[in-house]
């Protein structure tokens, strides 16, 4: 492994790592929500779609009464179409009168209408989910796109994905499947009920004591069962996170050859989810027995009343078979309504969470009176007295009093030890973060007056680990400028010396580059950085250790063309390879959030100090490693 691909293996690694923790902690918000008052906030993405819901409730309407009629007409054809079990004075005034076939062609008629306005009833729903829920997945991220990095530092990258995928699926089932089950479900067992009275009301109030009955195992048996998929999640995110993590960090564990202590590592994680999963089972299984026991139990008893009841005469065969039929919809409607239950509590708890990120409010905004940029503004930069300390730690300060002009069509070093400030500088000129005190301005107007997309955009930035994306590497260069020409492209990454290894790529600049461009080297993703940065052709260009992965000649090449780029702009690099920045117009030295010294390398090196002690330090050890 050369030395530029070590950052990238623990980058790598500490990626995995990262997404495996996120993992295992995303079920501990995984929990329902104790009401349903958050589904409430569902209701404008729903009300969107007013003809959508108007034809589910029509044809949930027409569902639910053509079920409630099946059994009457199934009453029918026992009562006037088998033999010696008809009542010839019902018959007589019914269209079909003794008729076998009409009665059963009836019957027909309903469960073909039936069919037809269930279909219907489930098209409108589960396409009024899925639009409401695409709606939810882009008014979210949109949202996560114009929050202020402060907000990720609180927020794990993991947990905000889940939110967008797992929660939004809970909310998609809610809405496509059951919110529709549940509506109709309880049209269909209240009227089942009343129907059961008016068939017999002596059988409907048998059937009402069974109930208690039936939901005692629910309740003592659905806890059990809850608490446990809820283990079984967890065990099944520790397992998820296990393989993460490994394959996050594959090339490591395969150079230490750590394949088989992964492989018994993951084997436990999953052996662990299939004896919680079996636990689960096991539960649910005793939880089905005793519920259909005492349901069919219950059921016979009723059946037995209602048999001896026909051979008395007190009921025809086709009122018994109507009564049964309605006692299944009741009964399996109670059934359904249970298990609709968790899945509402669990979509009203996804959905609280969704709403707490769109109402989550980003903390850099423009404030009033708001101001305008140039279309091609100079770049003239000023920091006044800026002092600022990160969010996160709001007790060390990463700028202390920084004062500092950077004019158009200069380049400006920014110098100095690990920690010294150096980055933040750019954090601040991008308003990622606003300072706590001084301000930072360009061609005069404070930057907290200008809306931060319209800043950015006229800024170029090349970062320390130049984050790269899926795509084709035309695709990763045009990141910055979407609108450019494949000649624009190709002749901002001969400027950053990069056309050359594209067009050794399989399909040259259409090669797609693989998740985070991991196919390519990191000189060749610095390279491709650059190139986007050129391509931008903004009035400010920021460059962070923007050569610190290349080898010699290639670094020779990269300063050629960004000494040629940078012209007529204002450019500010961060280098602590001095080597990279002795053409730089001027040298501004950082330590601990200051700046202690500023001027020319030969300024610098005369005055002693700081800068003085850090190239001698370099220098002296380039020439030993020469040597």
């Amino acid at each position: 492994m050369t030395t530029s691909d070590q950052p990238d293996a623990r980058a790598d690694k500490d990626r995995g790592s990262s997404f495996a923790a996120e993992l295992s902690r995303d079920a501990d918000h995984r929990a329902k929500a104790r009401t349903m008052r958050p589904l409430a906030r569902l209701a404008p993405f729903v009300l969107r779609y007013k003809g959508l819901l108007a034809a589910f409730t029509v044809f949930l309407i027409l569902a639910a009464a053509l079920t409630l009629l099946l059994p009457a007409a199934f009453r029918l054809v026992v009562d006037c179409g088998f033999a010696g079990a008809a009542d010839a004075e019902i018959c007589r005034k019914m269209a079909f009168g003794e008729d076998l076939t009409g009665y059963f062609l009836a019957g027909f008629a309903v469960a073909l209408g039936l069919g037809l306005a269930s279909a219907c009833r489930y098209y409108f729903v589960s396409r009024l989910g899925e639009r409401v829920v695409a709606d939810i997945r882009q008014s979210v991220y949109s949202h996560l796109l114009s929050l202020s990095p402060s907000f990720f530092v609180n927020v794990r990258t993991g947990e905000v994905l889940s939110r967008l995928t797992t929660d939004t699926t809970l909310i998609e089932t809610l809405i496509g499947s059951s919110v529709s089950v549940a509506v109709r479900t309880i049209a269909t067992t209240i009227g089942a009920l009343l129907l059961m009275f008016l068939v017999s009301w002596k059988l409907a109030l048998m059937m009402l004591a069974v109930g208690p009955l039936m939901l005692g195992p629910i309740i003592l048996f659905g806890r059990r069962v809850q608490r446990l998929s809820r283990a079984n999640q967890d065990s099944l995110a520790g397992a998820s996170g296990r393989a993460a993590e490994s394959l996050g960090a594959i090339e490591t564990v395969q150079a230490f050859t750590r394949e088989p202590q992964e492989d018994a590592g993951f084997r436990q994680a999953v052996e662990e989810t299939f004896r919680v999963a079996l636990k689960r089972v096991t539960v649910r299984a005793w939880m089905t027995g005793v519920i259909f026991s005492v349901v069919l139990g219950g059921l016979i008893a009723v059946l037995w009343f209602g048999a001896m009841q026909v051979q008395s005469g007190a009921m025809t065969p086709g009122a018994m078979t109507q009564f049964v039929m309605y006692a299944f919809v009741a009964v399996s409607g109670v059934g359904m309504l249970t298990e609709t239950y968790a899945e509402v509590m669990r979509a009203a708890g996804a959905t609280e969470r969704l709403m707490e990120l769109l109402a989550a409010q980003s903390d850099i905004k423009a404030i009033e009176p708001l101001a305008q940029i140039a279309d091609r503004p100079k770049g003239e930069l000023a920091f006044r007295d800026v002092s600022f300390a990160y969010p996160a730690r709001p007790e060390q300060r990463a700028l202390r009093g920084v004062s500092a002009a950077f004019n158009s069509g200069e380049t400006t070093a920014l110098v100095g030890p690990s920690g010294a400030g150096k980055s933040t500088v750019f954090q601040l000129l991008l308003r990622f973060y606003d300072p706590q005190e001084g301000s930072i301005t360009i061609d005069g107007v404070d930057i907290r007056h200008l809306d931060p997309t319209a800043l950015r955009a006229h800024i170029s930035i090349v970062q320390q680990n130049a984050p790269l994306f899926a795509g084709t590497a035309a695709e990763n260069i045009r990141f910055g400028r979407p609108d450019a020409s494949i000649d624009d492209v190709i002749a901002a990454a001969t400027a950053a010396n990069a056309h050359e290894f594209i067009m050794a790529l399989p399909q040259g600049y259409d090669t797609q580059l693989g998740q985070g461009a991991s196919t390519l080297s990191g000189g060749q993703r610095q390279r491709l950085a650059i190139a986007r940065a050129i391509l931008r052709d903004a009035p400010i260009v920021l460059l962070d250790e923007a050569t610190s992965a290349l080898d010699s000649e290639s670094e020779r090449l990269i300063q050629t063309a960004f000494e040629r780029v940078s012209k007529g702009r204002t450019s500010i690099v961060i280098a602590h390879r001095l080597a990279t920045v002795l053409k730089a117009d001027r040298i501004i030295v950082m330590d601990e959030g200051r700046i202690v010294d500023q001027g020319t390398h030969h300024e610098l090196m005369s005055r002693g100090g700081l800068y003085a002690r850090l190239a001698s330090l370099q220098f002296s050890a380039a020439n030993e490693a020469a040597e």
